[in-house]
């Protein structure tokens, strides 16, 4: 019987002896060190060594019985008798073969170690029914990090085998048809990264809540990497994007500062229960990225490597070391959540009304639960929780499996989207919102609160029960509509899920939007932050620390926001409109009031075309054209294009083209086409002239019918007025359509009339229109009115 194996020597064909994570660690070190993947080396104890150990003094035997007579649904009773299992373990020996074949392996390990004097070690588990396939639960038995000398690695070893019979770990054999007796646990043993003082965290090759295959979703934080994969730590979160990165382009699509409190390192000992401690992190290394943007993408290429090599979405644990600064890889396993979810069917759920907002954090699993709050401290208090129950909790790692399950929703004060809570809640099927930071102190226990992660990736907790719905949609069957069907999407962070909607690109992506909930700060506060007055200066300082300069801050954020939706609806084209900000709201961002007038009715004043053509906003949109070439040219997405708003004269029309050529967006350059708002009478009954200057119109029905029928929309005393389908309103609009379709130009429709009224879709579809531009929540609906009515005989 053989007791130890080498990682070099071991593949994926040795599963059955060293389990899923051993296995995966030996493939990577044997298949792609060649590729320049770096995994820490090290060896594995063998399913037949644990089972060995089981056999003598019958203590298997005595294990069964144990078991057989146990219901893993009363949580006390599990308690009992996983207590007595890993006592019985921790008190029979290893067989004298086994130890002394660890302590050997460990002194050849050491031996082969140049700086073996300095050099700590991770005793990891890794059982041959765990990271299977179909086996998503990680973190099921335990790892012990910072690890030193042969008796302490003979403990720890003998802790992992223990940890087999963990509550959770007994309880999922159960729930997943696994017979205790069939699973066994290997224990590697592997040289630690010195990610204590470096950072850590965990990759996916797949977009855990939309299933988007094209990006590969990063997590990091300080020190060692159970911080991040237990869900004590909020951490950065960044996203890349595949296409770009195997171009050799740039990639980030997202970058998102975590909160990062705090830092698991090494502790006062090198043994179980000592070796590791968690400590404070210093505010200014909170408000920076734990890694840089090199390192990134470097972590990215490596998760394309082994993506590539497995063949499947992957589920990536990597650490940097903070000696010698380089990236390891520390385990993959497949993802088994959404990537086996059926793509031909469309599930979603909506919130069909708002409440109080009670706190919020990053929304996890796409889903609306609702029930009364129960908040929990410790695991000791689980029976509490009752089916239906919404979970509150400081933070849900793995030992509370066994109650989540009847739980309608969870919610932490801590944890990111990559945690294992994170995992459990996407494996129930329930909502969860993680890392809230203030949930067991602001959730009442007992009151009935509805918990909703539809509304991208912030998670909402709203006080009572509110009405909500879930839609099914079988994408594989919806017919042909006679026209393109476009989305208007306002939010990148619900980019990746809308992209799952069936569409035919964006016909209008709003950077107003980005530029107030990314930015947050007047573009002029940020080119002139040195000159403005305390405590202005330090609140826009504290808010950009993560980046490079006030300019770097507002460029990066923007080509953020548009590089998401422009990857998640490629290779669709994706219109998006410069800011079309109003005075009032600008001056509603931070400094904004310093540099906004006053304007009676700011509708009609100072936006639009005209604005960007005005001296003291030059340089403001000379930053927004900066991030939107940037987009197109250097990360390679070419199907964006460029919509200017309100523009009321042909001078103003040449004005602002020559202004975007200035600033690298020349019409045609790269294949790049610039459209129009067509929002203002002038812009129909003058069309001819305008397309002289655009490569086609957007209508925005809303301003076109305010402005043709004089009519704000916003006063009650005369909103009832406002109707697209006036006659007045449809011949300007037959002017604009007409127009381009005798130049062979693009006009497309984004306003909410055709939502509202069928009969005005079906106008427009009769007129000519090239695409209409819908809203989310009612694409599906006039997608299929549409096309049923277009099979409609005459």
């Amino acid at each position: 019987m053989t007791n130890i194996l080498w990682f070099p020597d071991i593949t994926m064909a040795d599963l059955g002896q060293v389990g899923g994570k051993n296995a995966s660690l030996g493939e990577m070190i044997s298949q792609l060190t060649d590729a320049g993947l770096r995994v820490p080396g090290g060896f594995a104890t063998t399913a037949d060594a644990y089972r060995a150990f089981l056999a003598a003094d019958g203590l298997a035997d005595r294990i069964d019985a144990e078991l057989a007579r146990l219901d893993v649904s009363d949580v006390v009773a599990l308690a009992a008798a996983g207590s007595r299992i890993r006592d019985w373990i921790d008190r029979q020996p290893l067989p004298r073969d086994l130890e002394d074949d660890i302590r050997s392996a460990f002194a050849r390990l050491t031996a082969s170690d140049p700086a073996a004097g300095a050099a700590t070690w991770a005793v990891r588990s890794s059982a041959t029914a765990e990271d299977l396939p179909d086996a998503s639960f990680a973190g099921q038995q335990e790892t012990y990090l910072n690890i030193a000398g042969a008796d302490n690695v003979v403990a720890a070893v003998k802790a992992v085998f223990s940890s087999l019979y963990n509550d959770r770990a007994m309880v999922y054999r159960v729930e997943h048809g696994y017979a205790h007796h069939d699973v066994a646990l290997s224990a590697g043993v592997q040289r630690m990264v010195r990610s204590d003082v470096g950072a850590s965290g965990v990759m996916f090759t797949i977009d855990t809540e939309s299933g988007f295959d094209q990006a590969v979703l990063i997590t990091s934080a300080y020190g060692l990497g159970e911080a991040v994969v237990q869900g004590q730590v909020n951490p950065d979160e960044f996203a890349v994007y595949k296409p770009a990165l195997r171009a050799g382009r740039p990639a980030i699509l997202r970058r998102e500062v975590g909160g990062k409190a705090v830092a698991l390192r090494f502790g006062s000992g090198q043994g179980v229960g000592t070796s590791t401690s968690m400590t404070d992190v210093p505010d200014p290394d909170r408000r920076r990225f734990s890694i840089t943007d090199d390192e990134v993408e470097e972590l990215a290429r490596y998760a394309l490597t082994i993506e590539d090599h497995y063949g499947r979405p992957m589920d990536i644990e990597w650490a940097r070391d903070g000696i010698d600064g380089l990236l390891y890889i520390l385990q993959a396993r497949p993802e088994t959540v959404v990537s086996r979810t059926d793509r031909n069917v469309l599930d979603r759920f909506v919130l069909h009304e708002r409440g109080r907002v009670l706190v919020e954090g990053r929304a996890i699993g796409q889903r609306i639960g609702a029930g009364p709050a129960r908040v929990v401290t410790s695991p000791a208090e689980m029976d509490r929780v009752r089916v239906g129950d919404v979970l509150v909790a400081d933070m849900t790692d793995p030992d509370w499996e066994p109650v989540m399950k009847r739980a309608s929703a969870v919610v932490t004060n801590r944890g990111g989207r990559t945690c294992h809570a994170a995992i459990i809640a996407r494996e129930l099927g329930i909502p969860a919102v993680v890392g809230t930071g203030t949930a067991t102190a602001d959730l009442a226990d007992g009151a009935e609160v509805t918990v909703s992660c539809a509304e991208g990736e912030e998670g909402y907790v709203y006080d009572g029960i509110l009405d909500y719905a879930e839609e099914e949609t079988h994408l594989d069957t919806l017919p042909e509509p006679p026209v393109q069907l476009m989305m208007n999407v306002g939010a990148p962070d619900q980019a990746f899920t809308l992209a799952q909607l069936p569409h035919q690109g964006v016909g209008l992506a709003r950077l107003e939007f980005i530029v107030g909930h990314q930015i947050g700060i007047h573009p002029r506060a940020l080119l002139e932050r040195d000159a403005l007055p305390e405590p202005l200066r330090a609140q826009i300082t504290e808010r950009i620390s993560a980046y490079g300069s006030p300019r770097d801050y507002f460029v990066k954020r923007i080509a953020e926001g548009v590089g998401t939706i422009a990857a998640a609806f490629a290779p669709d084209p994706v219109i998006v409109r410069t800011s079309d900000f109003k005075t009032n709201e600008y001056a509603h961002l931070l400094g904004g009031d310093r540099y906004e007038p006053h304007e009676e009715n700011p509708m009609l004043g100072w936006r639009g075309a005209s604005r960007y053509i005005t001296p003291s906003f030059a340089e403001c949109f000379a930053m927004e054209c900066e991030a939107l070439r940037f987009v197109r040219d250097e990360m390679g997405l070419t199907n964006l294009k460029v919509m200017v708003p309100f523009v009321r004269t042909v001078a103003e029309a040449e004005a602002v083209t020559a202004a975007l050529a200035r600033n690298g967006l020349r019409r045609g350059r790269n294949g790049l086409e610039i459209l129009m708002m067509c929002e203002i009478p002038s812009n129909a009954l003058n069309a001819e002239r305008f397309l002289d200057h655009f490569d086609g119109f957007s209508i925005g029905s809303n301003d076109m019918t305010q402005l043709v029928l004089g009519i704000d929309r916003d006063s009650e005393l005369v909103a009832a007025g406002f109707d697209e389908r006036d006659p007045a309103v449809l011949e300007i609009l037959g002017l604009a359509i007409d127009a381009c379709t005798r130049r062979g130009r693009y006009v497309g429709i984004c306003g909410q009339g055709p939502s509202d009224h069928p009969d005005f879709a079906d106008w427009l579809v009769g007129r000519g229109i090239t695409s209409i531009s819908l809203n989310p929540d009612s694409i599906v609906a006039t997608w299929m009115r549409l096309a049923e009515h277009a099979k409609t005989p005459v």
